[in-house]
Order: C-alpha cells, then structure tokens, then sequence
C-alpha cells in the first residue's frame, strides 16, 4: 500500500538547530559582561541614591537571569529527540523566551512602583558617580549589544534576550539624561520621570516578545505560512492535486514550521508523484521542513470532515467538502499521538 507520508527528500528528524553553538558562545559572553556591571551598576546607584541606576541595576539582575535561562535552553535544545519526546527538546527555547518577557513585566512593575515612591518623596542624587557608572553602563551594553546581534537572531530565545540588553541600554541613556539634568538644575524629579519612560518602551518589547511566545506555544501558524496560503500556494503550484484539506500548521520553535494535511489528485494513480511535487513546493515556498501528507482517495466517498476545525469550516479553500473514508492509521505511517498529529 502506498503511504501518503514518504521521505524521499531525506528527512533525518534531527530538529537541532544549526546556530546552536554560536548562539550558545555569545549568550555565555553577554551574560558574563551583564552580570559583571550589574555589581557595579547597583553598588552605584546606592552610592549616587539614583533610581535610574537602581533600575537598571535590577533590569541587568532579570537579563542576567534571562541569558542564563536562553543558554540552559540551548543545551537542552541540542538534546536528540526520543520516545517520550518525539519532537525533541526545541522548545525549551520558546519556554525561556516566554519567561523573559515575564520578568520584564516584573520589572516595569517594580519601576513603576519605586519611580512614584520617589516623586512622593523625592531625594538627593549625586549627579557626578551617577554619571560615571550610567556612561560605563551605556558603553557596556553597545557592547553586549553589538555581541548579541552579530550572526542568527531569528530565535524567540535570541531575540527575548536582545530585548532585555536594549532595555537596558535604553536605562543607561535615560540615566545619563537625569545626572546631566540632575547636575545642571538640581531638579531630582526628573530621574523617576526619566524612569518610567524607560519602563513604557521596555513593555513595548515585552508585550511583542510576550505575544511572539504564546503565538508558538498554541501552535500558531506563520504568518508566510497559514493554512489558507498553503492550501492557495499547493493548488496554484501542483499538477494533478484536486484539493487540499485538514492543513494544519505550526512552529516548533522560531523558523521550524511543521505541517500536516491531506490532498486528493485528480487520479488515484498520481498520488505519489503529487505528495512528492507538495511536499517540494511545503519545503520551497513555505520553508516547512517536516510534512505529514496524507491522501484522500477518490474511491473513497464518505466525507471525513477535520475533527480540529468548527463545522461551518469544514471545506477546503475551494469550496469542497473534505474527501472522505481516510484511514489515518494506514495511510499517514505515522503515530497520531506525537504532538500537532492529531485531527
């Protein structure tokens, strides 16, 4: 009998991901530079009585953190796939991505907190070490910047702890702004102020880094790759394909898209040759490296609507109802149990 899910194309179902160690090198070096000046930072702060600094002091404490998480995540990322975990452990780093965004929230929170503490009751700042240890803090996060940005970023985790070295580069800017200011005219507002204004740009980040996170653990698909662009794209791109139905796609983690979906050839005889033009056209055009491609034969008449889709949905993007009597069992060659396999 012939499976509707071949591997002439060579798929090896190895998902570690070929920027691993690089991503793995620069997380170790930015989370030593981090840690390092966050001693610094905080030791500052107390001395100079700023909370600009005592908030970047504690934002450098939560990246710290955050790229000890993203690199733990990369070690249990490279981990081969097994019985329990079909899919390996690639999401480790979406997981860790999501919970940078969530101590970054934390963070504003606490900002915010301290920054009204303040105005309520404003205190003495020492303009001078405040400006020593912001330009130190500044020049230290270009760096771990300018670290974190060179080769792949594309990764929720990579990108999770960019966020975090952008934010707090943007608390060493806003700190500079307060002492120069705090020196010139002894206004000692204007470094909460400044504060809370790095906080809402930091909850922009967090809010897109958060959403990003959740998209992917829901099984969001791309949005190059949605379920109706790749059922438009197969029947536009495929001779001989009839229809396209039960497509469902999502990400493993940042740029691993897998799919699965059914298609019917116009003849029963050309089923190999068109799972094999789709699963080219899935990998060319949608960058989808993991297929499952099951055949709805033309014998077959009774319907088979997609169990994961409300009723009013069940039809393809043409208006045909979904071809029908598919044995799941016998012509997937899959175990349906793994994750994302389930109709």
């Amino acid at each position: 009998m012939l499976r509707s899910h071949s591997h002439d194309h060579h798929h090896d179902h190895d998902h570690t991901p070929t920027v691993t160690s690089a991503n793995e090198r620069k997380l170790l070096l930015a989370f030593f530079l981090i840690f390092g000046f966050m001693v610094l930072e905080a030791v500052g702060g107390v001395m100079s009585g700023s909370l600009a600094l005592l908030a970047d002091a504690g934002h450098m404490l939560t990246d710290a953190a955050a790229l000890a998480l993203a690199y733990a995540a990369f070690r249990f990322g490279r981990r081969a796939a097994d019985s329990k975990r079909t899919f390996g452990y690639l999401r480790f780093e979406v997981i860790a991505g999501f919970l940078n965004a969530v101590t970054l929230f934390a963070i504003v929170a606490w900002i915010g907190y301290e920054a009204w503490e303040r105005l309520q009751a404003p205190s003495g700042i020492l303009a001078g070490p405040m400006m020593i240890v912001a330009v130190l803090g500044l020049l230290v996060n270009v760096l771990v910047l300018w670290i974190m940005t060179r080769g792949e970023t594309d990764h929720v985790n990579v990108n999770g702890a960019i966020l975090h070295v952008m934010g707090d580069l943007l608390g060493s800017v806003g700190a500079i702004v307060a002492a120069v200011v705090i020196y010139l005219t002894g206004w000692t507002p204007i470094d909460p102020i400044l504060s809370v204004l790095v906080a809402a740009l930091i909850l922009r980040s967090a809010w897109k880094l958060l959403a990003k996170s959740i998209h992917i653990l829901l099984e969001g698909a791309p949005a190059d790759a949605s379920p109706e662009k790749v059922a438009q794209g197969l029947m536009g791109a495929v001779p001989g394909l009839a229809a396209v139905s039960h497509v469902h796609v999502w990400q493993l983690t940042s740029g691993r898209t897998m799919a699965t979906l059914h298609v019917r050839p116009h003849s029963d005889e050309e089923a190999r040759g068109v799972v094999k033009r789709v699963e080219a056209v899935l990998q060319e055009r949608f960058s989808i490296e993991h297929a499952t491609v099951g055949i709805d034969w033309n014998a077959d008449a009774d319907e088979n609507a997609c169990s994961l889709q409300p009723t009013v949905e069940r039809h393809d993007h043409r208006g045909l109802k979904h071809g029908g009597g598919h044995d799941h069992r016998a012509d997937h060659g899959h175990d349906h149990s793994a994750p994302g396999h389930k109709h």
